[in-house]
């Protein structure tokens, strides 16, 4: 591409972008503008009032929201030197819906003192976490966005569970956090526009500094450049200008990433270039975005989020920015050692009979465990055992059963890939059941049969598996790109459910439970079906130890050593589709079990393949068992979601996963098996 070339690109994107909302907008406003100009008698001008306090400031609110969310991400690529760096992706916008929702449903007079402080101080804190575990990995663009989202996915699991508990005061946030640029008068507006005035006034001023960042760090300091403070204040006011747009309609997606990646792919060079360009295409994307959305939902867009379908355009973003990454984030992979086979079997001697002894202890002891009506903690009595029993076994079979059976899929799924941070829930793998789910429900209700259902959560599983694995094979099946490939697959599927559920379907509800993992309506056969679905599986997975042992060595070694690699992975990822197909509707797509159960059993020792992965089954029970007796008494009376309150228990473990210093070096130096 020549020089002039170069210089016309950004304009024939430019003017492209003008030209699809002049067009959006021609249409919508068409019909109004017309009855406006044309004048009315009547008193009370309904068409009147709704084009002039509603629907030019949601206009006007979508171009001034892009923009900031779009400057935000532009800072932070910039000082994080990361492709992928936006107010989504590190953390940002979670963390000010989540202070939102806490001072709304417990310390309502803070939004007294403003919204926007309130949302600050909940993005400043959940910001504040990502970097501080990325900044080990020198904000690596691997660990930055594995980090943020699942600070960002531990966020939404508590404003989710806040909304279950005061439904009457947050029910409105939930809708509104998905991203409503519903407006009903010009105040919100005119308080955004100062807002982003004056940040972006700061912003003019720190240009300079940060446009010699990109010589990198020793050089900046040689300029004169106070580079640790640049950084800070920098990343401060991109936190700022996120939470200001997020108090004012909520959660965006991808707006912050789009913008700079279009300015950066349209040849925007000079990083004032790209602050402008940045700018004008994100709030040109939120607005087309918006008259689409608009136009086409007709009436029911008022319920439809505008975040959501941000999303459905972001994540395939995400998947074509994916080959600019370089960073690789730091892991080992669980179950891999150097014992001998001696130490190996003193080690199962060991370790499995305690898990055993103590699965059953937990088991009776979780089964007994209650609250009485006045809310007081009680263990069961002999009289009233047999009631008791009768509701508690079959939620703890199916909790148990499924977390088994996810922490053994995790445990394959980090073998076969030598990835330590894949899992079903990561890869997208569950999000794909339920995407199946959601689609064999609406587009044929006819076969929403017991096992018409499962079947097409097989199926979505599945589709979802070759998707992510099908971009690998692209990718030399580089372990970083897979893993962020599945998490783009799993944003999309996410914002698509966001779509289905925001249109007040019935069968809606059935949908947001199984997000959720609700085990409310267990029933005995249900998790008898779990358990001998985690044993059988598990059995089954035994079979092709060697090969769990050998496949992290990689394809032209285990090929070598005899072993038919395609096959083998071929069989145990129909095998992982099969266990997310039974376990994610039981549990939910974001328990993360299947992520942290390995991890914790390569925390006790090194374990052959055949012991790691009976112990990560039991793990994933137990762990799981817990969080429903959590679920169950925590918020007594209320019933909470067994996987969201899974979620919430192993968020912190993931995020302290994600701060240790390890590397690949050790992958494929498993023991025998």
């Amino acid at each position: 591409m020549t020089a002039s070339e170069a210089g016309k690109t950004p304009m024939l994107l430019l003017g492209a972008a003008l030209l699809a909302a002049a067009v959006l907008s021609a249409i919508y406003f068409a019909a109004p503008v017309g009855a406006a100009l044309a004048g009315s008698t009547a008193v009370y001008d309904a068409e009147r009032l709704l084009l002039v306090y509603s629907s030019l400031p949601r206009a006007t609110i979508a171009l001034l929201g892009g923009a900031g969310l779009a400057l935000s991400g532009a800072i932070l690529q910039q000082v994080l030197r990361n492709p992928i760096a936006s107010p989504e992706t590190v953390g940002i916008s979670a963390g000010a819906r989540l202070a939102l929702a806490i001072s709304s449903a417990f310390f309502p007079s803070l939004l007294g003192f403003g919204r926007d402080l309130v949302a600050f101080a909940g993005a400043a804190i959940s910001t504040g976490i990502v970097l501080l575990v990325s900044r080990r990995r020198q904000y690596s663009p691997l660990s930055l966005i594995i980090t943020g989202l699942l600070v960002s996915m531990y966020c939404g699991a508590l404003a989710t569970v806040l909304v279950l508990v005061k439904d009457r005061y947050l029910v409105s946030l939930f809708i509104w956090g998905s991203g409503s640029l519903s407006q009903l008068s010009w105040q919100p507006t005119l308080d955004l526009t100062l807002r982003l005035g004056v940040a972006s006034t700061v912003l003019a001023l720190l240009v300079r500094p940060l446009s010699l960042m990109e010589l990198g760090d020793d050089t900046a300091r040689g300029l004169g450049v106070p580079v640790e403070r640049m950084r800070v204040i920098a990343v401060a006011l991109a936190v700022i200008l996120a939470a200001s747009v997020t108090s004012a309609v909520g959660m965006i997606g991808f707006v912050g990433l789009a913008g700079p990646a279009i300015a950066r792919l349209s040849g925007a060079r000079r990083f004032s270039t790209r602050l402008l360009y940045s700018a004008v295409f994100g709030a040109l994307l939120l607005l087309i975005t918006d008259l689409a959305v608009l136009i086409v939902a007709a009436e029911s867009a008022a319920f439809l989020p505008t975040g959501a379908v941000t999303a459905i355009l972001g994540s395939p973003l995400l998947l074509l920015l994916l080959p600019r990454l370089r960073g690789v984030v730091s892991g080992r992979l669980p179950g891999d050692g150097t014992m001998s086979t001696l130490e190996q079997r003193r080690t199962s001697e060991r370790f499995l009979p305690c898990v055993v002894a103590t699965v059953m202890l937990l088991t009776g002891l979780l089964l007994l465990v209650g609250r009485l009506p006045d809310g007081a903690w009680s263990l069961a009595h002999w009289a009233s055992l047999e009631q008791v029993l009768s509701w508690r076994v079959p939620r703890l079979l199916c909790a148990a059963g499924a977390g088994g059976l996810l922490a053994m899929a995790g445990f394959v799924l980090q073998r076969v890939s030598a990835n330590p941070m894949a899992s079903p829930e990561v890869m997208g793998v569950s999000a794909g059941a339920i995407l199946g789910v959601a689609v064999t429900s609406f587009l044929f209700p006819a076969m929403t049969s017991p096992l018409g259902i499962y079947g097409a959560a097989a199926l979505g599983a599945l589709i979802a598996l070759l998707c992510v694995m099908a971009f690998a094979v692209r990718s030399s099946f580089t372990p970083e790109r897979l893993l962020l490939a599945g998490i783009a697959l799993t944003a999309l599927v996410d914002a698509v459910i966001g779509l289905l559920t925001a249109t007040g379907d019935p069968r809606a509800v059935m949908l947001l439970s199984w997000l959720s993992g609700s085990t409310n309506g267990a029933s005995l056969s249900l998790g008898l079906i779990a358990i001998i679905a985690m044993v059988a599986l598990s059995a089954l997975a035994l079979l092709g130890s060697r090969w769990l042992t050998i496949l992290p060595m990689g394809v032209v070694t285990a090929r070598s050593i005899g072993v038919p690699a395609v096959m083998a992975q071929s069989l145990y990822l129909l095998l992982v589709a099969l266990v997310a197909a039974i376990a994610t509707p039981i549990i939910g797509p974001l328990s993360f079990i299947g992520l942290v159960a390995p991890h914790f059993v390569h925390a006790l020792g090194n374990f052959t393949a055949q012991q790691g992965l009976l112990l990560s089954a039991g793990v994933g029970a137990v762990t799981m068992a817990v969080a429903d007796t959590l679920a169950r008494t925590i918020a007594f009376p209320l019933q909470l979601p067994t996987g969201l309150m899974s979620m919430l228990v192993l968020g912190p473990f993931l995020v302290y996963l994600m701060a240790r210093r390890v590397d690949y070096t050790d992958v494929g130096r498993g023991a025998g098996g």
